[in-house]
């Protein structure tokens, strides 16, 4: 697989990796056998990054790549901090950093964390002096090896990136989300942030294996925050509207490549991003997982894929999403 660099960092990652909020909750049910296999999976394949948080299950997905990393150094695993108290900028300090780091540390058994991100905090905290004096302390004291930043907003992305010792930003990118593309992926590659694209798949929408009779359990987010009830409406399909996303996939479908997936194109189409260092789709068993590694081996698109993509989104997508995040 592709190797690309997170430069702040001084290593370099597989360009597919896996994003672990599937292993930890809110997608249904997944076993932890079923866990150990998705993960083994993904490094069979050729992964070497894990992307989690400590609120995924509230501790279960990093206690369980915890496990799996024990015997298998060179992987690379991010977590994210901040969603376990309500989301109000004051609860965003040292002493709580320290805490939610020392939790993490425990729960993927490692003295350092290769690198924590704020996990979608409120706006103001992008601006705050003292949030990233306290991760410098962080890295000072040797709980974490490095910081980043997860981000709803394109603004918080660019606010964030001026950051001198942010060494990466994940934000939703997509073939439903191209505002990054303006301004936020030249930014980074400019100043040397990594870029982590998150939701690649649109919550499943752009796998392509939804119609309108498709129903999900009570506990998948893509039931029971399809309006925003639970967290950031962004989230969950990107905050597209099923049915019209269903229809973008229709106009979409006839560029996949023969012999790839529709999941397969779109992930694809993130890897031709060359600002981008690494695209986490979920997975919640082996299959999936092989799959998604897989879409690194196809062929860069062709230009009228992309110029398909742009008319599609700007037809459909654009007055739904563009200037909400």
């Amino acid at each position: 697989m592709e190797n690309r660099s997170f430069r702040k960092l001084g290593r370099s990652v597989g360009v597919v990796g896996l994003g672990a909020w599937q292993l930890g909750a809110d997608w249904g049910d997944v076993s932890e056998a079923d866990a150990h296999a998705t993960l083994q999976a993904a490094v069979d394949a050729g992964v070497t990054f894990i992307d989690t948080a400590d609120v995924y299950g509230d501790g279960r997905s990093e206690q369980i790549i915890g496990s799996f990393i024990k015997d298998r150094p060179g992987l690379t695993v991010f977590t994210k901090m901040g969603r376990r108290l309500p989301q109000e900028p004051a609860n965003y300090h040292l002493d709580n950093f320290r805490a939610w780091t020392d939790r993490s540390r425990a729960n993927l058994g490692v003295d350092t964390l290769d690198l924590v991100q704020l996990h979608c905090p409120p706006t103001p905290v992008f601006s705050s002096d003292e949030v990233f004096d306290a991760l410098d302390t962080l890295v000072a004291e040797k709980r974490i090896a490095a910081y980043g930043v997860s981000v709803e907003r394109v603004d918080e992305a660019l606010t964030a990136i001026a950051r001198p010792g942010v060494a990466s930003v994940q934000i939703i990118l997509n073939a439903f989300r191209l505002k990054p593309l303006e301004r936020v992926l030249p930014a980074a590659a400019e100043a040397g942030v990594g870029i982590i694209a998150r939701v690649p798949l649109a919550s499943g929408l752009l796998s392509g294996r939804y119609d309108e009779d498709t129903t999900f359990a009570a506990d998948d987010h893509r039931n029971y925050n399809r309006h925003g009830e639970a967290f950031d409406v962004g989230e969950t399909f990107s905050g597209v509207d099923f049915r019209v996303g269903l229809e973008a996939v229709r106009r979409l479908r006839p560029l996949v490549p023969a012999g790839a997936t529709m999941a397969q194109f779109a992930l694809r189409w993130i890897i031709d991003q060359p600002a981008v260092t690494v695209v986490i789709p979920g997975a919640r068993n082996a299959e999936q997982a092989r799959a998604n590694v897989a879409a690194a081996d196809l062929a860069p698109l062709p230009p009228e894929s992309q110029e398909m993509i742009t008319a599609v989104y700007d037809e459909l997508i654009r007055p739904q999403v563009h200037d909400k995040w």
